[in-house]
């Protein structure tokens, strides 16, 4: 169970399950996934495929696994993705997608808020020359930094590169969030996509796992590709009953997540010294950058852990801060500016 006692903002990936959870896990009917005879997968891969209104979907160990899958499946050895700069498939998956595949991985800048323009990406096509790569593939994100992507504007993208004939992916890793946020269905946000990755195991709540989505043709082929990366899964049910509990019970209480990040945001703002910005479940705090180091030693002395980054310092809010781990967060950012 969570320790109440520590108010973890790190990440909405440190969520433990609670005895609901644990219950679902414990009568979950399993199989041999890889035989195709895990009950409980076979019904948390048909739910994700109809809450993203795609074909089909592939329950994976990770977001990082299921990213990696479509970029092996979208792209041969020496095409090209472009994507953004602070985005997840360059800057935080380890280089897997050239690294293992061979997959050249254009990042273009982004703007402040995590976008591309419809310009900076037709730019970035390549001609045919044996000079360059052959670029294949959009990869975008939503939520980036926690900042919800235009809908709109992402579509046009799409749709944009698909004339070109490439193909596109969207990593939503926090895609729930997006949704909750602009009162959207995901289904909408994934919709020009052809692949998309679900994360369950950051605000959803779930300790292990993902689900990519798409037609079916893809998910025959992205299955073949998590077999060879070893993720292959057995009696994988007990991790896939989780899955399905977070996305019967944890998907609108994100907005109590995105309301308790404001009220985060708020108290801190009124710091002297303190830049803040809130986006969804997130909050960016800049203090000055030589009381870093003594400031996460003070607030982890009161019970609250925040990240390692260099400023600016994320603070990430979840099912296991409740209101009274907001305020002891801020109590504990107000005394240390108080010395």
């Amino acid at each position: 169970m969570p320790d109440t006692q520590t108010v973890d903002l790190r990440s909405d990936t440190v969520t433990r399950p609670g005895d609901a959870m644990y219950d679902a896990m414990r009568s979950a009917p399993v199989g041999d996934d890889v035989y195709g005879e895990d009950e409980t997968v076979n019904r948390l891969e048909r739910i994700a495929a109809a809450l993203l209104d795609k074909e089909a979907a592939l329950f994976t160990s990770s977001a990082t696994q299921a990213n990696l899958i479509a970029m092996l499946v979208h792209n041969a050895r020496g095409e090209e993705v472009l994507c953004g700069d602070c985005y997840h498939v360059f800057v935080a998956e380890a280089g897997g997608a050239s690294t293992l595949g061979g997959v050249v991985v254009h990042p273009l800048p982004t703007a402040e808020d995590g976008s591309l323009t419809r310009e900076q990406v037709l730019g970035a096509i390549k001609e045919d020359d044996p000079h360059h790569p052959i670029t294949r593939t959009l990869s975008l994100e939503n939520t980036v930094s926690g900042r919800v992507q235009d809908p709109a504007r992402q579509r046009d993208l799409v749709d944009a590169v698909r004339e070109q004939g490439l193909r596109s992916h969207l990593d939503g890793a926090r895609l729930m969030n997006a949704a909750i946020a602009t009162g959207l269905s995901a289904a909408d946000i994934a919709a020009p996509f052809d692949s998309v990755m679900l994360c369950l195991s950051k605000g959803l709540g779930s300790p292990v796992g993902a689900l990519l989505c798409g037609s079916a043709a893809f998910i025959e082929r992205a299955r073949r590709q998590r077999k060879q990366l070893g993720g292959g899964m057995r009696q994988a049910g007990v991790l896939a009953a989780c899955g399905l509990y977070a996305l019967e019970h944890n998907v609108e209480r994100l907005a109590d997540d995105h309301a308790r990040a404001a009220r985060l945001a708020a108290g801190l703002v009124a710091i002297d010294g303190l830049a803040v910005r809130h986006a969804t479940n997130m909050v960016f705090v800049e203090p000055a950058a030589d009381d870093v180091a003594a400031l996460r030693e003070h607030v982890e002395a009161r019970g609250v852990l925040i990240g390692t980054q260099k400023p600016p310092l994320r603070l990430v809010t979840h099912l296991d801060v409740d209101d009274d781990g907001i305020e002891r967060a801020i109590d504990a950012f107000r005394s240390f500016y108080r010395h």
